[in-house]
């Protein structure tokens, strides 16, 4: 009985998003068309199960790139009314359509000027006809089995809601990168992390002249506990690398080549990456080349940056 139950839920409340489909049309464009329009920032609200669905929806399209925040219904009329400003967009949750403290805020925008739209269950209902737009999410019955309790309604606001916050992050061309900048914290935000973010810059470089003699390429590696060195030429462009592994072959070969100058040693052609790139594709060059050091070159050639695998797995890219 129980698996039952939880498999009609589960049913009804699919079915609820799928219809959510034939409630596309006129109101969802003209939804779309007065958010992106807007000169200030979109207000969600509502009361109950429906403005906590709207406290949802306001999150998802302030971090896909509009500005949004949730407005309490019962506090607007407390003072929290000063939070609508001109320019501003109004999106009002409520499934019945008959909250008073929506239909209040409605009508308080609409004096103002304000652009309002109504996302509820019922076309005719009050707060359907306080505002300017209607966004339907109709649905034949909620799960809950006594039909009462705010179940399928709810994750269709919540569906379409999201359906809104896409359609337009896609229509304005929100990137990767964007996304990026919304999130630097978290597993989300480490996963759109840019070289450029971790790279070593400035002093914290690796780097020796070519006509420097080993003994201070062996110095500059081991104060710069990379493990590795940049070899520069006079203007400051990399020609090659010096790394512990290529210490261990000179000695092996003649310890006489120390004598010898970091150009005269060095490893030509060593791996670089682009300062724009993901750091995750940096992480997955050094392991699938057994290195642990990559060096970022500028526009010209120039030495701009140093990438070590530490600085990878110290970010939490591991």
């Amino acid at each position: 009985m129980t698996l039952e139950t939880a498999r009609r839920v589960l049913e009804i409340e699919a079915d609820s998003v799928r219809r959510q489909i034939e409630n596309l049309g006129p109101g969802f464009l003209a939804a779309i068309e007065a958010i992106e329009s807007t000169r200030g920032r979109l207000c969600l609200t509502g009361i109950g199960k429906s403005g906590l669905i709207a406290e949802k929806i306001a999150a998802t399209l302030a971090s896909s790139g509009t500005p949004a925040y949730f407005l309490h219904a019962g506090e607007a009329s407390h003072g929290d009314l000063g939070m609508l400003m001109p320019g501003d967009v109004v999106l009002a949750l409520s499934y019945s359509g008959e909250t008073p403290e929506v239909v209040r805020l409605l009508e308080f925008a609409r004096s103002r000027g304000i652009r309002t739209i109504a996302m509820t269950g019922e076309a005719g209902s009050a707060v359907a006809r306080a505002a300017d737009i209607l966004l339907s999410v109709a649905i034949p019955r909620e799960a809950c089995p006594l039909n009462l309790a705010p179940t399928a309604s709810t994750t269709a606001m919540l569906a379409m809601g999201d359906a809104l916050a896409m359609s337009i992050s896609s229509q304005r061309g929100f990137r990767p990168e964007d996304f990026a900048l919304l999130h630097p914290a978290g597993s989300l935000g480490r996963r759109f992390l840019k070289v450029r973010d971790l790279m070593r810059t400035g002093e914290r470089i690796p780097r020796v002249d070519a006509s420097a003699p080993m003994t201070e390429a062996i110095h500059e590696m081991s104060r710069k506990m990379m493990g590795i060195t940049a070899v520069v030429d006079a203007r400051g462009r990399l020609r090659g690398v010096i790394s512990d592994g290529d210490l261990r072959r000179l000695l092996e070969k003649d310890p006489a080549e120390l004598r010898r100058t970091a150009g005269e040693c060095c490893r030509e052609n060593p791996r670089t990456v682009p300062a724009d790139e993901f750091a995750s594709g940096a992480l997955e060059r050094m392991r699938s080349h057994r290195i642990t050091s990559l060096f970022i070159l500028d526009g010209g050639g120039g030495l701009d940056g140093a990438l070590h695998m530490h600085d990878l797995l110290s970010a939490g890219l591991a």
